[in-house]
């Protein structure tokens, strides 16, 4: 089991950097950068890639909306020679507040999207001269919706690997059974073990069977806040307006993918309360209804022992990268703790 952990996009970036070089030393396997509509994450994986030695540096997520196909690959590319081999390329529909409302791009076909994304990328790598003939892209541009003049090309520079791994966010089925089927990782949001079987379960199994060989076994991203001591547990309550957030306010009624998977982990009534709320601005009366067993079981927060268990069920449940949060006076500490028991 591998050790990842999401850095903070909300500021003080280069403070962040500062403290990933420590987790770094501790073990931490794998970094994760955000984009949402503050400063584009490519930049920061860059500095990242001059700033450490192993860690891999992964996109966590760029959008698939904001960048054409070929420069999502490109961009892949460039922070992969910059670090020398250590880029991962996660992708993620983000959601239509941030593409129409930020991006002024139509939010439309996710899953489609991804899927042809995912083909052309790997395209690039292998330096072939760019075809694809899509649904939603056609590259080159046929000369009846241009000017004639486009021709198929192939990267100048030569990639330090024609197979970067590329990974998924994804929450719902037929989005969850194409990562399954395509992407080398997973990176499912706000992940009950206990509960995942039940809501992902066949989903997975779907696109599993029609995974490639060659792609090997699908790598499962997921953790939560964690937190190691005998009187952490209200650690958790950092997580709560997050959630109120994500389950309340990312999206409307009807169109809240993250509700949704409340919903589906059999919150129902809770997660239409915690949406109501919110979107009648009553954000801290919509934190307070967060369930507190949701809290728990989405975070790893308690003495060591418990710590223990909670890592047992999230491999139990096919998790193969622990993705934390690390609380405390010394959060390198943390890592290093978790990497001797996940080994």
């Amino acid at each position: 089991m591998r050790i990842s952990s999401q850095l903070s996009y909300a500021g003080g970036f280069k403070e962040s950097v500062d403290g990933l070089v420590a987790l770094e030393k501790a073990g931490l396997d794998i970094v994760w950068v955000a984009e949402a509509y503050g400063f584009d994450g490519v930049s920061l994986m860059g500095y990242i890639a001059a700033r450490t030695e192993t860690v891999q540096i992964g996109s966590g997520i760029l959008p698939i909306y904001s960048r054409t196909p070929t420069l999502l690959a490109m961009t892949a590319a460039g922070v992969d020679a910059l670090s020398g081999g250590r880029c991962i390329l996660g992708l993620g529909a983000s959601g239509p507040q941030v593409i129409e409302g930020f991006h002024g791009v139509q939010y439309d076909a996710p899953i489609g999207r991804t899927k042809e994304i995912i083909e052309i990328c790997r395209q690039v790598w292998r330096r072939e001269r760019v075809e694809h003939d899509g649904r939603y892209y056609k590259v080159p541009l046929p000369p009846d919706q241009g000017t004639g003049l486009g021709k198929p090309l192939k990267l100048i520079t030569h990639p330090v690997r024609e197979r970067i791994p590329i990974y998924v966010a994804s929450l719902g089925p037929k989005n969850v059974e194409m990562t399954a089927e395509l992407a080398d990782g997973w990176m499912p949001l706000f992940y009950i073990p206990e509960k995942a079987g039940d809501v992902w379960g066949d989903a997975l199994a779907k696109g599993g069977a029609n995974r490639s060989a060659d792609l090997g076994p699908l790598d499962v991203v997921a953790g939560g806040l964690c937190a190691i001591g005998d009187d952490v547990a209200g650690v958790r309550e950092f997580v709560r307006p997050m959630l109120a957030l994500y389950i309340g306010g990312m999206g409307a009624r009807g169109r809240n993918f993250y509700n949704d998977l409340a919903r589906r982990y059999g919150y129902d009534k809770e997660a239409k309360l915690i949406q109501d709320l919110y979107l009648d601005g009553k954000k801290s009366e919509a934190a307070a209804e967060i369930p507190d067993e949701l809290l728990e079981l989405t975070s790893l927060c308690g003495p060591a022992g418990y710590v223990k268990e909670r890592i047992a069920a999230f491999k139990e449940a096919g998790v193969t990268t622990l993705n934390v949060t690390p609380i405390g006076p010394d959060p390198a500490a943390v890592v290093g703790q978790l990497k001797e028991w996940v080994a």
